[in-house]
């Protein structure tokens, strides 16, 4: 009877054992990009949240954004009917008329940019269902670790170019300014003939009315001189 016993209890956990690696993983919410570099612009995501209450269907996707990303740079390419796209403090959220029961989410949505120098990018995303049951995949996933129990979705980058060098730019912005200063003198010596042209044509004008002055101050005076002598003479030359 013991061994019988014995032989019972270890079938009914083989069963068990085999029931549980035949049992269906967890459920899990996955992104995949289109575009798979740091830096990239204009970016489709692909978000697929797996049904996992079997009485209850999808009804909303609430996606954080991992840093550097902003809501306003996120907008709806596709989702399931009747769903509708609004953005968050923090993220956006899809959802509307719950799914059937057991029906998978899907929906995608354009990335302006991604984040610079960014390699891995979780998206902490809460599911909730028809009856209010809410999935949380939030855990964030550590490179070289395993995943954790509610993984939050992620997606794995390539490193970006290296960002080029502005310096070079700089000096083709000096010269420019500099030019200024040597507009200056070529206005000086256009303007510098006008103002001597002028004194020197007054001082010819000048110049010639005092000459006709010193003659007719001459004719003056020999003039005056000649009367002076002619008068001279009559006296000397009058009663004696």
């Amino acid at each position: 009877m013991r061994n019988r016993s014995r032989l019972s209890a270890v079938a009914v956990l083989a069963g068990l054992g085999v029931l549980a690696l035949a049992a269906p993983a967890a459920a899990h919410v996955e992104v995949t990009a289109d575009k798979d570099t740091a830096g990239a612009t204009d970016v489709t995501l692909t978000f697929s949240g797996e049904a996992e209450n079997p009485s209850a269907g999808i009804k909303s996707e609430r996606v954080v954004l991992p840093a550097g990303i902003a809501p306003a740079d996120v907008t709806l390419v596709k989702a399931p009917a009747g769903w509708t796209f609004a953005a968050n403090a923090d993220g956006f959220t899809v959802g509307g008329k719950a799914l059937k029961a057991g029906t998978d989410a899907e929906w995608k949505v354009k990335i302006a940019k991604l984040p610079d120098g960014e390699t891995r990018l979780s998206f902490k995303t809460l599911e909730t269902y028809g009856d209010g049951e809410v999935a949380r995949w939030i855990e964030i996933q550590q490179e070289g670790e395993d995943e954790p129990d509610s993984p939050a979705p992620l997606v794995t980058l390539k490193p970006g170019p290296k960002p080029t060098a502005t310096v070079s730019s700089a000096p083709a912005a000096e010269p420019s300014a500099s030019e200024a200063p040597s507009a200056a003198p070529s206005v000086a010596p256009s303007s510098a003939p006008a103002a001597v042209t002028d004194p020197v044509a007054s001082n010819d004008d000048d110049g010639g009315m005092s000459t006709w002055w010193i003659w007719l101050v001459l004719a003056a005076i020999l003039a005056g001189l000649g009367f002076f002598l002619g008068l001279r003479r009559k006296k000397s030359t009058g009663p004696a």
